[in-house]
């Protein structure tokens, strides 16, 4: 009894800090516990929010999960100094699990080879080997426009920032820019690669409201970047030796591709101006991830107050969607991540540096693909050898291993409030993972080969997915 009574008079000096280092009001007394509840009043008072948002609380990197004496270890702490307290905003709205496929879409003739959920999260397109890019109602769940215009099979698709367009490719090299509304082409077919375009990525919209310019890498060793407007080419990016297998279009003006070539080179988006090449990697690098990726991708569009108001300033939303990209950025800058057929990832400070920050080791085959959460706190590796692997976005430091899938995982998607993934697997099934608990929420079998392509709906209530079985499923709560 005693001994309880000196725990609860014990109290230790705290402050409140940012992940980004900047300290909230002053330093305060604290009982041992206190739980994350006050925690959460405190710190929402001192940061003077008027609704309640939810955060994560850290002490000497150990989360906070029931009290402040729990997470420490008051044996090492000194009582005498004050304990930095790092608080975390989480995501307001909560994404449900998808816990059953509510759609089985056919049409397509072939493989599907990508799927994506415009901005907004209302539409959906898809490319296929059967030459047609189809655009879905998620509402209604059937195609609204078969668009054909490519020769041979589409390899990617990409929207436009703004969701007035969508931009796919083909293994003839050539580029086609759709109306998502008419399902028709705008414009002329781009063309001027010498082989099959592995990637496309658009101009961010807080640099240009008009989603003009969009880049494409292929296996002709080039990277190109169109006026979709023009349907031309405004720049030829040539540098790398070997077929280029992703690009990648960050924030800040800079252009990140991968190669066979081992490499992965930065450069100016502006001209074309190489800034550093990034060395490494002992093989093929296969896939790119940036820490600002899903802000770049959703553009204006808000999933918690949708600001597709028709009298909006568009200024006001430009500006809205760098507040967004400098908050994501804030901490550590644009962060990159390379995923190799040497079985590792590197993680890099690109903007500033060409040397590594951390290489990551661990999985026993190539790395297939990379993705940031949306908050960009962690990241995830999927690879051949049929694991995914969890990591801290700031070090690298690994988290844990997801298993489950028994043949290669070939995608993965986060939901926007970076609370759960979903990967799509050469065993046919999708998997959901809660990544607080790091296991297996739901199995999602239904698909009859392969699960090539997958997305998560930036508003949270569905996954699409294709493969090899040539059929469009989504999935819902």
């Amino acid at each position: 009894m005693e001994d309880n009574k000196e725990t609860e008079q014990k109290r230790l000096l705290c402050r409140f800090k940012s992940e980004s280092g900047e300290v909230a009001g002053d330093m305060m007394d604290l009982p041992l516990d206190c739980t994350v509840q006050q925690l959460t009043l405190i710190c929402n008072a001192i940061l003077q929010q008027d609704d309640q948002v939810p955060y994560l609380f850290y002490v000497n990197d150990t989360e906070i999960t029931h009290t402040l004496e729990k997470a420490l270890n008051i044996d090492a702490v000194n009582t005498e100094s004050v304990v930095d307290i790092v608080y975390q905003q989480q995501a307001v709205f909560r994404v449900r699990p998808v816990t059953r496929c509510t759609s089985s879409m056919p049409g397509h003739a072939e493989a599907v080879i990508s799927v994506s959920f415009s901005p907004d999260g209302k539409h959906l397109a898809s490319g296929s080997g059967d030459t047609s890019v189809r655009f879905w109602d998620v509402d209604t769940q059937t195609p609204y426009h078969t668009c054909k215009g490519h020769k041979n099979w589409v390899l990617c698709i990409a929207w436009a920032p703004n969701n007035e367009k969508l931009a796919s490719a083909c293994k003839d090299g050539r580029v086609i820019i759709w109306d998502p509304k008419s399902g028709k082409q705008l414009g002329k077919t781009m063309v001027g690669h010498k082989q099959w375009i592995t990637s496309l990525s658009w101009e961010p919209y807080h640099q240009n409201m008009e989603c003009r310019l969009l880049a494409s890498s292929s296996k002709d060793g080039d990277v190109r970047i169109w006026d979709t407007v023009l349907c031309s080419t405004v720049l030829t990016i040539s540098g790398h030796t070997k077929s280029v297998t992703v690009v990648k279009w960050g924030g800040s003006g800079l252009l990140y591709s991968a190669s066979q070539d081992r490499t992965v080179k930065v450069w100016r988006a502006k001209d074309g101006v190489l800034c550093r090449t990034l060395e490494g990697h002992a093989h093929w690098v296969n896939t790119l991830a940036l820490n600002t990726d899903y802000i770049l991708r959703i553009g204006a569009f808000d999933p918690v107050a949708d600001s597709n108001k028709t009298a909006e300033d568009k200024k006001k939303s430009q500006e809205f969607a760098l507040k967004r990209y400098h908050e994501v950025a804030a901490a550590t800058g644009e962060r990159l991540v390379s995923g190799s057929d040497d079985f590792t990832l590197f993680l890099w400070d690109p903007q500033k540096d060409k040397k590594p920050l951390a290489r990551l080791t661990g999985h026993q085959q190539l790395v297939n693909d990379v993705k940031f959460s949306p908050d960009g706190r962690i990241f995830a590796s999927a690879s051949f050898d049929k694991s995914i692997k969890l990591w801290e976005a700031k070090t690298g430091k690994f988290v844990g291993t997801l298993r489950g899938h028994v043949q290669a995982v070939y995608m993965i998607a986060f939901s926007a409030d970076s609370r759960l993934m979903v990967s799509g697997s050469a065993d046919s099934t999708l998997k959901l993972w809660n990544l607080k608990t790091k296991k297996l929420e739901v199995d999602l079998p239904g698909h009859g080969d392969e699960v090539y392509a997958v997305d998560w709906a930036t508003d949270g209530l569905k996954v699409a997915s294709g493969g090899k079985d040539k059929v469009l499923k989504l999935w819902q709560y």
